[in-house]
């Protein structure tokens, strides 16, 4: 029996996916949630192989929550998320039902799963969390996972990030959390009008540098609020001193 979660904070639109998925027989519901919060221990708790998701939740969006999951499902987007992006996500993800879809849409979008997963072409999730990274709510916070507790970081919170093996640091007031990125991928999602990448392993909040200071060879040592001393590398300087105005 094919394991269906749905995850969408609308109960009507809740309704709505359970109506019309009573049409197959093969795919059983085996729960429902209101937010990602629920969502994600949903997954973990029933390794679906479906879920038909919401975009726009409180507390975590649905991408916030999709790149929280370690086992990932195939993913339908049911959504009233109309904005150009979406188009991004078409090759992507399995489908996206814009609110208010039809039963015939939705079974279609079933069907595509169906046949694409009997022919074990079911498209990568990671690429589209790379796309849905640069929507506007995705650079002004990142979500982590710490023991299994959700924490969302707001981006002036974090002091600065630094590469360790196949995470990244990220250094706050509150202490340091990890987060199954690359550097590339906050380099290129983060506001470059706060954030500078000053060396292979260290992008830094630029509200947080205090001086900069000489150091070996042609490098330099930046200052920050918290304390701590950033190596700033030959190309990293130059970058950082045009994003502080020197």
């Amino acid at each position: 029996m094919i394991k269906a979660i749905i995850i969408d904070d609308e109960p009507l639109a809740r309704e709505v996916v359970k109506e019309y998925l009573q049409g197959h027989e093969g795919i059983q519901l085996v729960t429902e949630c209101n937010d990602g919060f629920e969502g994600l221990k949903a997954i973990q708790q029933h390794q679906p192989d479906i879920i038909f998701l919401d975009i726009q939740m409180p507390k975590i969006n649905g991408f916030e929550m999709l790149e929280l999951v370690e086992e990932m499902p195939a993913v339908i987007f049911t959504t009233a998320f109309e904005e150009h992006a979406i188009r991004a996500f078409e090759v992507n993800a399995v489908d996206y039902l814009l609110k208010p879809f039809s039963k015939d849409r939705f079974d279609k979008a079933v069907q595509k799963w169906m046949e694409r997963r009997s022919a074990a072409t079911l498209p990568e999730t990671s690429p589209l969390l790379e796309t849905a990274a640069s929507s506007p709510v995705q650079r002004n916070r990142v979500v982590v996972k710490i023991n299994g507790k959700i924490k969302i970081i707001p981006v002036q919170d974090i002091h600065y990030l630094e590469a360790a093996d196949d995470y990244v640091k990220i250094v706050t007031q509150e202490g340091t959390f990890l987060k199954n990125k690359t550097m590339s991928f906050f380099e290129q999602t983060l506001d470059p009008q706060q954030f500078t990448r000053v060396h292979r392993s260290y992008i830094l909040n630029i509200n947080q540098v205090t001086r900069i200071d000489p150091y070996e060879k042609e490098n330099h040592l930046a200052i920050l609020r918290c304390g701590a001393k950033i190596l700033v590398s030959k190309t990293g300087y130059p970058r950082l001193k045009s994003a502080l105005g020197l």
